[in-house]
């Protein structure tokens, strides 16, 4: 099957703003309110081959590059973000079992998944959260007992990928298997659904109870005592995929907004023209902005750099995530009551959805907290030492119109080493784009100045006495630095192209991100750069009167079926 493009994509799934598709917003907005699964969604997708994205060539599937599916992901979930459970739960099995799968198990991986079937992945335990080294499920002479959560597709699975403790202690204590479903004998597998979400309603999580589950021979997967390790390294891959889910959402949140305010009347004025709806805009569209790029630059550098993703995937899920919840709130500060209605609402009573929904995105990986205390002992390494940028490696990742190299999952590491390539070559490339920065210029000179101070932030952090969330905060602050200075980077290397529909080498849309991702590493509320943010407000209305996805470089989106919206600005 040929490589499925965002383009044709959206001609096949059509107007989602159109009330009688069944693949827009009225129809997710209506089984969002049944707790209903996708399901004719899911299989219009899975007819489309959708869900051989993220699968490698050698398995049957599309995969080309991260970010490619990435846009396409996306495309997919502005409509509803329920289908990215629906289709690619089972990334992190798939990418576990490339990591240490026999070749046995990745062929019949392979056959299920390009079946349009689903591998679930069975870690975490309702007792112990974050915390997997007290999880206690076991494998014992060949049985399994216990029971895991949030199984995603776990009543619906062919297969189960499952981490079981085989040892006492440590990392190493811990075995994974291949279970075949339709294998086990009746009443020793017990499905049933897990509690009901908030938000993504209707998504298949289940309770996996083991009740003394026969673990046939040739399940065991790898070696004895790895099983943790290749979780932890296939959750990265996990979250560039997470974050294409908060894009979808954001994409919807701020189109929505845009729509009721060009035509919502104010006195003489719209909500467009008005300003403090306009300067709520304008930070909703700079946090889009700086969003995507920081997505797209991960989805790329998994490429090129997969050692550094222990930490640059944990860094820009944070940045992604809270920059999607935070446009949320800013536009249903102008939607105001119609945020919350679920009725005769602007896009159909979607947006209070989409807030519920974000907020599940936030942490169906891990929570805020763990995410931030997963890599904040690394920031010495990568903050404290004098780095050495590559600048073959940087122009790989941020020049997009450069061929990447083949993902390679055997390339992630629990631990990145060395300086983090993004701020090692910040320096560099400051000071080679000074003279075109123009309104750019002094958040770029605040940026290198407060990477500068990194290094003695979290040394400050581990010297006795410090405040115990001291190095949390410094990961913190660390993730809206390296997000802008991958904005600076995308920039630079694309200077002669156009990015998110501006002319190219255009500075406001940098000077924007650059605002609103500094306001943010400084704990200030970004409304304070009211007039530097509004270049990204005008990129983003251009982009929705063309009818193109909010991205760096514009898919064009499914023609609409009713009347055009005014601009309105």
């Amino acid at each position: 099957m040929s490589t499925l493009t965002p383009e044709e994509l959206e001609e096949r799934l059509g107007d989602p703003a159109d009330d009688a598709n069944p693949y827009g917003f009225a129809a997710a907005v209506a089984r969002d309110e049944r707790d209903e699964f996708p399901e004719a969604l899911h299989a219009e997708l899975v007819a489309a081959g959708f869900h051989l994205n993220y699968l490698p060539k050698s398995w049957g599937g599309t995969l080309e590059s991260f970010d490619r599916s990435l846009t396409l992901v996306r495309s997919a979930a502005r409509r509803d973000v329920n289908v990215m459970p629906a289709t690619m739960f089972s990334i992190i099995a798939a990418t576990c079992l490339q990591l240490h799968g026999s070749a046995a198990q990745q062929r019949r991986a392979a056959e299920i998944l390009c079946a349009g079937g689903a591998v679930a992945f069975a870690l975490t335990e309702a007792g112990h959260g974050s915390e997997l080294l007290a999880n206690e499920v076991r494998l014992t002479d060949g049985v399994l007992t216990g029971e895991k959560w949030m199984v995603g597709l776990g009543l619906r699975c062919d297969a189960v990928y499952v981490v079981a403790r085989t040892g006492e202690r440590g990392p190493g204590a811990f075995t994974a298997v291949l279970l075949e479903t339709a294998g086990v004998p009746a009443g020793l597998l017990e499905r049933v659904p897990a509690p009901r979400t908030d938000g993504m309603r209707g998504i298949d999580l289940a309770t996996l109870r083991f009740h003394g589950t026969p673990v046939p021979s040739g399940a065991l997967v790898g070696r004895a005592g790895e099983a943790l390790e290749a979780a932890v390294k296939a959750q990265q891959a996990v979250r560039l995929m997470s974050m294409a889910g908060s894009l979808g959402v954001a994409d919807s949140a701020v189109r929505i907004a845009l729509d009721f305010a060009a035509t919502r009347r104010t006195g003489r004025t719209t909500l467009a023209a008005s300003p403090h709806p306009r300067r709520e805009l304008a930070v909703g569209a700079a946090a889009l902005l700086a969003a995507d790029a920081v997505a797209l630059s991960a989805a790329r550098g998994v490429h090129v750099v997969p050692e550094s993703f222990s930490v640059w995937a944990l860094a820009a899920k944070h940045v992604v995530a809270e920059a999607t919840d935070d446009l949320i709130r800013r536009c249903g500060t102008v939607l105001a009551t119609r945020s919350v209605l679920r009725e005769r609402a602007p896009g159909a009573g979607l947006f209070q959805k989409l807030r519920r929904d974000s907020a599940v995105i936030r942490v169906i990986d891990a929570s805020t907290l763990a995410n931030l205390r997963s890599y904040a002992g690394q920031l010495p390494t990568l903050t404290e030492g004098a780095g050495r940028p590559d600048p073959a490696a940087l122009e790989a990742v941020f020049t997009l119109d450069a061929g990447l190299p083949e993902y390679d999952p055997a390339r992630l590491d629990m631990f990145a080493r060395g300086a983090d390539p993004v701020l090692a070559g910040l320096p560099d490339a400051a000071a080679e784009a000074a003279g075109a920065l123009g309104a750019a210029g002094p958040p770029v000179r605040r940026l290198t100045e407060a990477v500068a101070g990194l290094g003695e932030l979290t040394r400050a952090a581990r010297e006795p006495g410090a405040d115990p969330n001291a190095l949390v905060d410094a990961a913190e602050r660390y993730a809206w630095l390296h997000a802008a200075a991958c904005c600076l980077h995308l920039w630079s290397a694309n200077r002669d192209r156009s990015l998110y529909g501006t002319e190219p080498g255009s500075t406001g849309w940098l000077g924007a991100v650059l605002g609103y991702l500094l306001a943010r590493a400084d704990g200030t509320d970004p409304r304070r750069h009211g007039e530097l943010l509004t270049p990204a407000l005008d990129a983003v209305l251009e982009l929705r009167d063309s009818h193109r996805l909010f991205t760096a470089l514009p898919v064009r989106l499914a023609p609409p079926t009713g009347p055009a919206t005014p601009r309105g600005a």
